[in-house]
């Protein structure tokens, strides 16, 4: 029996014996090594000495986390704009919402509900994200059924108070943007690994699972097949269809 810990990087997963793993801890702020290898990030304290962070994106030759992040932060600002315009669109004409007033259900809300913030400030911005969202969300439910009985009034709590607060909203998104290598670090892991006496930090997106295997589960693959000089697979595992 083999134990692996499972991890992701964009939307791969990869595993590395347990074994090998010390520790599993959060990314953070890390010191450049000038004319250090192209996959290293830099150096790190842990324990009673300093340590190599190797990035697993740079070793497979995939874009750098936080400009995923950025892509994402984009992607969730162009889903409120469609939000705002689809509840000015719902009050002017008595049209049916068709998106959601529930906080929680639309996209930015799924990525606010998965993301813990390890940084003071990113907290201090996360918690201006999540109240004026909730805001904008629930203001706009009650613009939405005002209407009903007083479109005027609904109309000016759209160009007065529920604009004000996507404004805000938008400005904790951009802030995000502006955030990007310490909300990365709010999100990727660092393993700890040790392998032939030398211990150094690789660093993933997140982590999956623990899986339990069987030898016999690991499929073969030609050993002279590598993605560098640094990496090379043992096999490839079906684990739940994945």
């Amino acid at each position: 029996m083999t134990d692996l810990i499972v991890f992701s990087v964009a939307s791969n997963k990869y595993a590395l014996k347990i074994e090998n793993i010390q520790r599993i801890i959060q990314a953070t702020e890390l010191t450049e090594i000038p004319n250090s290898n192209d996959i290293i990030d830099g150096m790190m304290s842990y324990e009673n000495g300093v340590i190599k962070v190797l990035n697993f994106r740079k070793l497979i030759g995939l874009p750098a986390y936080k400009d995923e992040l950025a892509v994402l932060f984009q992607k969730l600002k162009d889903g409120h704009l469609s939000w705002m315009n689809a509840l000015k669109q719902s009050v002017e004409t008595g049209s049916k919402f068709l998106k959601t007033f529930n906080p929680h259900m639309c996209e930015l809300g799924k990525w606010i509900d998965s993301f813990t913030a390890y940084d003071d400030r990113v907290s201090t911005v996360l918690a201006s994200l999540v109240r004026h969202h909730k805001q904008l969300h629930f203001r706009g439910e009650e613009a939405y059924e005002l209407r009903k009985t007083d479109k005027e009034k609904a109309q000016e709590i759209i160009d007065t108070d529920i604009n004000d607060i996507f404004t805000n909203t938008m400005s904790a998104l951009d802030t995000f943007v502006e955030e990007l290598d310490i909300v990365s670090n709010s999100l990727q892991k660092l393993l700890i690994y040790e392998n032939k006496g030398m211990i150094f930090a690789i660093k993933v997106d997140s982590i999956e699972d623990i899986a339990h295997i069987e030898e016999t589960d690991l499929i073969s693959t030609d050993k002279e097949e590598k993605y560098n000089d640094f990496l090379e697979l043992d096999g490839v595992l079906d684990l739940d269809g994945v």
